[in-house]
């Protein structure tokens, strides 16, 4: 079956998805907690570990949205775009490997670790993000980009699943006990995340820009950057879509992080809620890809406009549902759009820029995307603090899908003039 879009240069490029999401589910949003918890900080209080992790998480998002838009300008400036990515992917490759070395009780060298995991995470996919426009064709975008969140999704499954597998089992795999099990865990996300890495350094060549810093890289970062902001209704486009996103996307991470936490207010037992977790990502995988596809005949916006009244129903009915068995159903419905919005905004973005600053605008749009992070918990927060109920936390996300889509409206589907 031949299909259009496809070939060895955007597969190449998508496995880096495959490679980093194994970070984003195993470790993030299972196996740092539950070790951190159990491990690095047993002897400490439950409020004490979570306000660790917190602070560390927060602190991790103030480096990426300071750094991500000098990043981009600077990889722009001489087409260094792989070797940022390639940097930054071994630094968090290394540091989630070193993770597994770390002694119990030493939280605060686990913590600097993670930090260093999780800006190399979010800094490396500035430039893989900013890459789309060097393996496709434009009418290709959202499916080459919708493949990467498919790829994504299983890959993180899978991996999780077998981590899963070794702590249950650690003598299968010749451990010795659930210890080592966590131990490997980390190293082999490390290894994966390597391995992964190296078809896109060697099948995807970048397009180098005409701008040029000889020297002062930084200094010249920062007078491109503010050039940009000063000329912003050049990119009125542009800017209106990232608003859009901004809150959107809020919504959407907030659902991400906040489902497990969701479930257990509701009394679901953990290890149904962490299969429903695997569930949900090996459902994603077909789901996205045949998203993207779709999206080539009807356009990114009505596939987002799509997944975004499907956020809007399933908040709705996570108001009233009660069971675990709706749950899951919850669950699938919503990691079937979940990588197509996410993969259909990417592919959006990048026919909205200007083709010589790639890094630059995808640097401003993970710092958009590290803001939106903040954005739906801080709801979540306060609603929190004001009601008991857990399902205000649902409520109050509707209307940031549906400022988001009504933004969305106002995008021009046409690139930016020069």
């Amino acid at each position: 079956m031949n299909i259009k879009g496809l070939n060895r240069k955007t597969l190449a490029w998508a496995l880096y998805d495959w490679a980093n999401s194994a970070f984003a589910l195993s470790v993030l949003a299972v196996l740092f907690p539950l070790v951190l918890r159990n491990h690095w900080s047993a002897a400490d209080s439950g409020a004490d570990v979570t306000a660790r992790l917190a602070w560390i998480t927060f602190a991790a998002s103030v480096v990426v949205c300071i750094s991500a838009p000098i990043f981009g300008t600077i990889a722009d400036a001489g087409g260094y775009r792989k070797r940022f990515l390639f940097f930054l992917a071994l630094l968090g490759a290394v540091s989630t490997a070193a993770l597994g070395f770390i002694e119990a009780g030493d939280w605060q060298l686990a913590l600097g670790m993670y930090l260093l995991a999780s800006v190399g995470y979010y800094s490396s996919t500035v430039f893989y993000d900013s890459l789309l426009i060097d393996v496709a064709e434009p009418r290709y975008y959202s499916f080459v980009s919708t493949l990467g969140f498919s790829l994504g999704y299983l890959g993180g499954a899978l991996l999780l699943a077998l981590h899963l597998w070794m702590v249950k089992s650690p003598a299968t795999f010749g451990l010795e006990d659930t210890t080592a099990a966590f131990s490997m865990a980390f190293v082999s996300v490390g290894i994966w995340w390597i391995i992964f890495l190296v078809p896109l350094l060697f099948f995807v060549s970048e397009r180098h820009s005409a701008i040029e810093v000889t020297s002062g890289a930084v200094r010249a970062a920062y007078r491109e950057l503010q050039s940009t902001l000063r000329e912003v209704r050049k990119y009125r486009n542009v800017v209106v879509f990232l608003a859009g996103y901004w809150l959107y996307v809020g919504g959407v991470f907030t659902i991400i992080v906040m489902a497990v936490d969701y479930g257990k207010r509701l009394g679901f037992a953990d290890q149904d809620l962490v299969f429903a977790l695997l569930i949900t990502n090996f459902a994603g995988f077909p789901a996205t890809l045949l998203y993207g596809l779709a999206a080539q005949h009807f356009g990114p916006k009505k596939g987002i406009y799509f997944a975004l009244a499907v956020y809007i129903g399933a908040c709705m009915w996570g108001v009233v549902m009660t069971t675990f068995e709706e749950f899951m159903v919850m669950a699938i419905i919503i990691g079937c759009v979940q990588g197509g919005v996410q993969g259909l905004s990417r592919s959006l973005y990048a026919s909205l820029i200007p083709p010589n600053q790639p890094g630059e605008f995808f640097g401003f749009y993970n710092m958009i995307t590290k803001f939106a992070h903040v954005l739906g918990p801080a709801m979540v927060a306060v609603t929190a603090m004001l009601s008991d109920n857990p399902k205000w936390v649902l409520l109050v996300l509707i209307p940031l899908f549906f400022a988001g889509a009504f933004l969305l409206v106002l995008v021009r589907e046409e690139p930016v003039s020069q």
